[in-house]
């Protein structure tokens, strides 16, 4: 990496702008042509530098609040089937398989997201009956912090 890499990475790591030609103005920025941006970045992506480059919605201001962490309690031999059904509602998030315990039976959990409690609930409704899976419990999100990647 040399300098002009490094500047555009700080350039990029809070996101770009949401505009026709978002790298016009980074590149001028720079200094450099907005082709000549789009190929660091493509450079900096296949060397590992940048993991990936991808839009991401933030949920909250779009008046998305109501997040529920669902558990379900999935038959070992039904696991991949129902996960794939469950990853299939729009609503669904995340999708995960995960270690039992004695005092923990649920083994599939999937993150809900809707705009109140009430609207996750449905959903969770809704993908029992898809499933047949009706051992489950949410968890609502109290807080959210920040995410955020590396920073230069």
């Amino acid at each position: 990496m040399d300098k002009t890499d490094v500047e555009l990475l700080k350039l990029v790591q809070d996101g770009i702008p949401l505009i026709h030609s978002p790298f016009k103005g980074l590149a001028s920025e720079l200094g450099i042509s907005e082709q000549e941006l789009v190929e660091r970045l493509r450079n900096l992506q296949k060397a590992g530098k940048i993991r990936r480059f991808a839009a991401s919605i933030g949920h909250r201001a779009i008046g998305i609040t109501a997040n529920a962490m669902c558990v379900w309690n999935v038959p070992d031999e039904r696991i991949e089937e129902v996960g794939a059904i469950m990853a299939e509602f729009p609503e669904v998030t995340h999708c995960y398989e995960r270690p039992r315990y004695p005092d923990w039976p649920y083994n599939l959990f999937t993150m809900v997201h809707s705009y109140t409690s009430g609207d996750c609930e449905k959903v969770a409704v809704r993908i029992s009956k898809a499933t047949g899976i009706k051992d489950y419990t949410l968890f609502f999100s109290e807080r959210e912090f920040k995410k955020t990647g590396v920073r230069l």
